[in-house]
């Protein structure tokens, strides 16, 4: 668990990042690298050790090579993560296709299975590897820029100034509201259901599993340490379900396949599908869920928010800010756009479109040409390469 950090706020830097999630971090280490001054804020005392992602995909890791070429970032969160290089879908025990990784052109042909809060934790140490850390409690609550410069102001009545603003502060972001940029889209209708827990899972520890039925889609992943991270979709879910109503879940959409022992954490959350209209506002700029949001299909949140944090740095570096809006977003509406797709296809009610989704998901299958354009999709290898 991370320190309380009792940092004092300086008067003034070059770049203030608030929010030091997986964004934001990121953010920081690009711009510690590039020798460019910057303060990370945070209004928690200390890091969460309940997360939502759960995967670190190949373009990700690439990332982390491109901030360490001596490739000891990627190496330390890969030994604390899972590889795994199968996708496999199933109409509840019965498998209709799979999606290996292991054909993709890369050094990191798998998805690596890890909490967002190991991932948080290896950024985090390569920041202070670096002479950086984050300040932390710091709310900030109020945002305001003029001609010269930003001036962010704390709920405890600190200030301070920077050149630059830069919101990694989630979907309800103080950035995004004081540039006055709009969030367009909408929310799903369902609820989802969140949870790492212990149990005997027959199709075992080496694929992720989407798995449809009538009762809606479900997503079950191996995480290190014997656990699973499970991603169900239902109407009205509970505040914290408990372990017998993930049981009643896994008992309805995979029956006989699963025997919870242990529950670890637990959440329900509403899902948004969201981008904003635009990435940068004067000195005010967005990274990461503050610039979209989407569904957990595919694991593609926080993978998206990591790769706008270094772009957007070397963007900083550089000075060619209209680039980092010009490639980025594009990115967001097109992750936006696939996960939707998914989203809606894995939980239609409707009989006759699950028949006809299993069919064609099973003539997929069967193509190798399809199968890899998905494992790259979902890889992240579609994307710009890191450079």
């Amino acid at each position: 668990m991370t320190r309380t950090a009792a940092l004092p706020l300086p008067d003034r830097t070059e770049v203030a990042i608030v929010g030091a999630g997986p964004t934001g971090l990121t953010l920081a280490v690009t711009l510690a690298e590039a020798g460019i001054p910057f303060v990370l804020l945070d209004r928690q005392a200390q890091t969460a050790r309940t997360s939502r992602a759960g995967v670190v995909h190949a373009r990700t890791l690439e990332v982390f090579d491109a901030l360490d070429p001596t490739r000891a970032l990627s190496a330390e969160l890969i030994g604390r993560g899972l590889p795994v290089d199968r996708f496999r879908i199933r109409e509840g025990a019965r498998a209709l296709g799979t999606v290996a990784f292991d054909g993709l052109r890369t050094a990191y042909p798998y998805a690596l299975m890890t909490p967002q809060y190991e991932t948080e934790a290896v950024l985090l140490a390569r920041l202070r590897a670096l002479g950086g850390d984050v300040h932390r409690p710091y709310e900030v609550t109020g945002i305001t820029q003029d001609a010269d410069g930003v001036t962010l102001t704390t709920a405890t009545g600190e200030t301070l100034r920077a050149d630059r603003a830069v919101g990694a502060d989630g979907m309800h972001s103080t950035v995004r509201e004081a540039a006055g940029i709009a969030f367009s889209g909408s929310a799903y209708e369902e609820s989802f259901v969140l949870a790492d827990v212990a149990m005997d899972w027959k199709p075992g520890r080496d694929e992720v599993s989407l798995t449809f039925g009538p009762a809606g889609m479900m997503v079950v992943g191996p995480l290190p340490g014997d656990r699973y991270r499970i991603v169900a979709t239902q109407a009205q879910a509970p505040a914290e379900p408990g372990l017998g109503h993930v049981q009643r879940l896994l008992d309805e959409r995979a029956p006989g396949q699963a025997a919870v022992t242990e529950l670890f954490w637990s959440s329900r959350f509403r899902v948004h599908h969201r981008v904003a209209d635009r990435y940068r506002a004067g000195r005010l700029l967005l990274a990461g869920d503050a610039a979209h949001v989407h569904s957990p299909a595919g694991g593609q949140g926080m993978n998206t928010g990591i790769q706008d944090a270094y772009a957007l740095g070397r963007a900083l570096a550089t000075g060619d800010l209209d680039a980092y809006e010009a490639v980025r977003r594009p990115v967001a509406l097109n992750v936006v756009a696939f996960t939707d797709r998914m989203t809606r296809v894995a939980t239609t009610r409707n009989p006759a479109l699950r028949r006809l989704r299993n069919t064609a998901l099973g003539l997929g299958a069967r193509i190798p040409a399809a199968r890899n354009r998905l494992a790259a999709r979902l890889a992240g290898l579609t994307t710009p390469r890191p450079h």
